[in-house]
């Protein structure tokens, strides 16, 4: 029988996450959104609350979270600000191939690194080129006896000014195209590693991306993560598992959204009576509050598949994060619309849950990419 309790785990999870959340990151939001400047204070709190890293195992410093219990976590986060969220939950980005593809050693040696100095690391796939097409990247790394040399140019890299080590995917033998695709882990203060300051963007603006140059890095052979040609099916297996966390980010500021929307409807007197009372106005606030239910199910049945080890977990995870960001970008922006004036305004925060909202439906794999992953899923 098909059962959707929560677990006491499960409920204590929301709990810290939501406690967290309105002690440091709904009051900081708006501040950061001005400064567009990484929020270190919160993620330093977020480690100090043993908050960060949630699906990373507990021997390697995390919570050990299953990823249902994570989109829990990120759907609070969400609802706070989705980019803070995306700053703490980017690290999880960076550092699941380390759970997939590591070695003992390396497993130890960078996680070990990043708890020890409550860090951040950055997970570095895209390029001006190849952004949704990864069999389109042109960076390389050639061997030269104990050494790889790396070069190359990434961009729209999360956490990238703020890692210790970047996540680095890129071809060991041009050659061979993206069969040759490996990935690396790259400390930032190797020399040839140049980031260009944090790019500016509409939404999302607590969270940084920047585009790095590689010029002839020499990174050592023993950073390779698992073996050469293995790095397509590590970015793809990263994805399964942590697209659904995008998805619950969307749910949460969604949600955010209709809540604020919805409460002040019921407090807005036009005519004599709440604006909540006419039908006009109801009906969007039904919409609004089913489309939520609806992308909150996807994602968490996305999560349960994956955890249960049964097929086709990337198909779901892309419906998952497909449709609950375009639902999102559906509710921030009907959220705006309810509150006219006040909702375009930045007094309430919706207008920028709309900006933010809208970036979800473009990283880690465009809604449209999305479609092209479900339709190949659907087709097998």
């Amino acid at each position: 029988m098909i059962d959707f309790s929560l677990t006491k785990d499960d409920l204590e999870i929301i709990e810290n996450y939501k406690n967290f959340t309105q002690e440091h990151i709904i009051p900081n939001a708006a501040k950061y959104d001005v400064s567009t400047e990484f929020p270190w204070p919160i993620v330093k709190e977020a480690y100090k609350a043993g908050l960060m890293n949630g699906p990373i195992p507990k021997k390697f410093g995390g919570n050990g979270y299953n990823i249902f219990q994570s989109c829990l976590s990120s759907e609070e986060l969400g609802a706070g600000c989705v980019g803070i969220g995306i700053s703490i939950d980017a690290n999880t980005l960076a550092l699941t191939p380390l759970l997939l593809a590591a070695n003992a050693d390396q497993q130890k040696r960078f996680f070990g690194e990043i708890n020890e100095q409550q860090a951040v690391a950055a997970y570095c796939l895209t390029e001006p080129n190849a952004g949704s097409d990864v069999a389109g990247i042109k960076s390389t790394a050639i061997k030269k006896g104990d050494k790889y040399i790396l070069n190359g140019h990434k961009r729209f890299i999360t956490n990238a000014e703020v890692a210790k080590f970047h996540t680095v995917f890129a071809l060991t033998d041009p050659s061979r195209g993206a069969r040759s695709l490996s990935a690396f882990v790259v400390p930032v203060d190797l020399p040839g590693v140049e980031i260009k300051p944090h790019l500016q963007k509409m939404g999302q603006r607590a969270s940084v991306q920047n585009e790095i140059i590689y010029t002839d890095v020499e990174v050592p052979a023993e950073n390779l993560l698992g073996s050469e040609g293995y790095g397509f099916p590590i970015a793809m297996k990263t994805f399964d598992r942590t697209r659904t966390g995008v998805a619950a980010l969307s749910v949460g500021v969604a949600r955010a959204a209709f809540e604020t929307s919805r409460d002040w409807a019921k407090n807005r007197i036009q005519f004599g009576k709440p604006i909540a009372a006419n039908q006009a106005i109801g009906f969007m606030l039904a919409d609004m509050a089913t489309e939520i239910e609806l992308a909150r199910l996807i994602t968490w049945k996305a999560a349960w598949y994956y955890e249960q080890g049964l097929k086709t977990p990337g198909t779901l995870s892309a419906m998952a994060k497909m449709y609950a960001s375009d639902a999102a970008m559906r509710v921030t922006t009907d959220a705006v619309q309810v509150m006219g004036g006040d909702g375009y305004s930045t007094e309430f925060g919706v207008e920028k849950m709309m900006r933010d909202a809208k970036l979800c439906q473009i990283y880690e794999g465009t809604n449209q990419v999305q479609r092209v992953v479900i339709s190949k899923g659907i087709l097998k």
